[in-house]
């Protein structure tokens, strides 16, 4: 493959980033928001679950002592 010359290189770049749909300033909060609200839901779901085995557990191994 030929290499091209630094200019035809910024050239191709300059044309290439011209084709990128970029996202606008509120899809960009939109979607943060909505990953910091999943990461909260995920983690409050793990939460629950680890404290639910974990008292589970406890009393089983309760039993047996």
């Amino acid at each position: 493959m030929a290499k091209a010359n630094p200019l035809q290189f910024m050239q191709q770049v300059r044309s290439e980033v011209s084709k990128v749909a970029w996202p606008t300033r509120r899809e960009v909060g939109l979607t943060t928001v909505m990953v910091f609200a999943m990461a909260a839901l995920t983690a409050a779901f793990f939460s629950l679950t680890d404290i639910l085995i974990r008292t589970g557990l406890t009393q089983v191994l309760n039993m047996f002592h």
